[in-house]
């Protein structure tokens, strides 16, 4: 399942499909020159259109939408933690610097959690994050995540780790066999807002008791038709392109 998902990830890479068109416009320029402009034509295209953020953006919309955020006056004292999934720190080779954390554009799955403990001081916090790379580096992220929540000067009483999951299925799985988790009782599950219906359906289907806490919202209520950036672009296609698709796969598989 975990080397499906990398694969997975590479094919909702929209700049991999324009190297493939590039690749296949090169290998036919001899034999079929107007075959090759074509091809060629259409990776410029898709490569220009990438850029157009309105697009992806109403696909993360849709995601996001499911499942709004909590208001901050909502009552939490019948739930007995919060889980927060990993995905939001960089890869172990980047945490060089002695002192600093090192997080990534989902950091708000690290940093939403200081003021919902400030509020919500009864609250456990388990966090759950494995080694999500291909070929294992040295710290794994629930190692990186107890590095940042020391530093941010969080009661370790109040935390849980769990370290060998790599995939939200294994997330929730894993998650429920940590010592004092009760996954029956009720838990908040805080996770970027575009990632929480793939993981709320995950964690339902495998017994937990959760109520989405969503964060790292992308979109906004809309999106002018001006913005435009490839940067942003590519990564909002690929966000929406992995978890539409994680979707499919998880719900074709029985798992979600």
């Amino acid at each position: 399942m975990f080397i499906a998902a990398k694969f997975l990830a590479f094919l909702t890479q929209p700049l991999a499909w324009v190297a493939v068109l590039i690749l296949a416009s090169m290998s036919c320029s001899r034999r079929w020159p107007q075959l090759a402009t074509r091809l060629g034509g259409f990776a410029l295209a898709l490569l220009l259109a990438l850029g157009w953020e309105p697009l992806p953006d109403a696909l993360l919309r849709q995601l996001e939408s499911q499942y709004p955020a909590l208001p901050n006056t909502s009552s939490l004292d019948a739930y007995a933690g919060v889980v927060v999934l990993g995905g939001a720190l960089e890869a172990s080779y980047v945490w060089t610097i002695p002192g600093q954390s090192a997080l990534n554009d989902a950091a708000e799955r690290m940093t939403e959690v200081l003021p919902l403990l400030r509020r919500q001081p009864q609250l456990r916090v388990l966090f759950t994050g494995g080694e999500g790379e291909l070929f294992a580096n040295t710290l794994t992220e629930a190692e990186r995540a107890r590095q940042f929540f020391t530093s941010q000067g969080i009661d370790p009483g109040k935390m849980l780790y769990e370290s060998t999951s790599r995939t939200t299925y294994e997330n929730a799985l894993f998650s429920k066999s940590v010592p004092g988790v009760d996954n029956t009782r009720p838990w908040l599950l805080l996770t970027s807002a575009w990632h929480m219906p793939r993981s709320m359906a995950t964690f339902k289907n495998l017994g937990w008791n959760v109520t989405a806490y969503p964060v790292d919202f992308r979109t906004g209520n809309s999106t002018p038709l001006s913005q435009y950036s490839m940067d942003h672009g590519v990564t909002k296609w690929r966000i929406a392109l992995h978890e539409l698709i994680g979707l499919l796969a998880y719900r074709l598989s029985g798992r979600s």
